[in-house]
């Protein structure tokens, strides 16, 4: 049995830095703390996260703790917008209604599960029968939910959009998952969106 531990990043500050390069709020600092005690019985065998700063400085505490080396996979980083108002309620809608749809610039969400499906199946190659601890995020992480579960859609998106840091566990007997289970979230407004 493969264990994955998900977790989607702490709060970020927005004002700072772009996409890639997104601090961690000092609130998400703190709460970054929270999310590594729930963690603190877990041993790991290794850390792989997106490249993203917030994604990176959101596991590093357990990281540091565990003495892991962390690797990066571009392949988990967040869907890629253009900005604009592709944060608002109406564009997220326009994306799980219809995955292929993207705005100019941007990248859909078949296309972010697509890449990100493919880092999962290689963690679950590279590392079978281990217990593996992967940075991520919110759509990210969507999409990969939704790829086993389809019925997760729009609300359910909306529902962890504000849940930072949010910690997500799934088992996998070789590529199938069997079991899945949200251990950890701190509801924090998601500011990034646009009304």
């Amino acid at each position: 049995m493969t264990h994955l531990y998900f977790v989607r990043h702490a709060q970020p500050d927005y004002r700072t830095g772009e996409n890639n390069t997104f601090p961690l709020s000092e609130e998400g600092m703190q709460d970054r703390l929270q999310a590594a005690k729930i963690l603190d019985t877990i041993t790991f065998d290794v850390a792989i996260s997106s490249p993203y700063r917030r994604s990176i400085d959101t596991i590093q505490p357990i990281v540091d703790r565990q003495h892991l080396t962390l690797y990066t996979d571009i392949r988990l980083r967040e869907r890629d917008n253009c900005g604009g108002d592709s944060n608002s309620y109406t564009m997220f809608q326009k994306r799980w209604n219809d995955f292929s749809f993207h705005e100019e610039g941007g990248e859909s969400l078949d296309s972010t599960m697509s890449r990100n499906i493919a880092a999962l199946k290689d963690i679950l190659i590279r590392y079978p029968d281990k217990t593996v601890l992967i940075g991520t995020h919110g759509t990210a992480l969507s999409t990969i939910i939704h790829y086993y579960d389809p019925s997760f859609g729009y609300e359910q998106f909306i529902r962890i959009i504000d849940y930072m840091p949010y910690i997500l566990r799934m088992d996998f007997d070789n590529t199938s998952l069997v079991y899945q289970e949200e251990l950890f979230y701190i509801h924090k407004p998601y500011h990034g969106v646009k009304a």
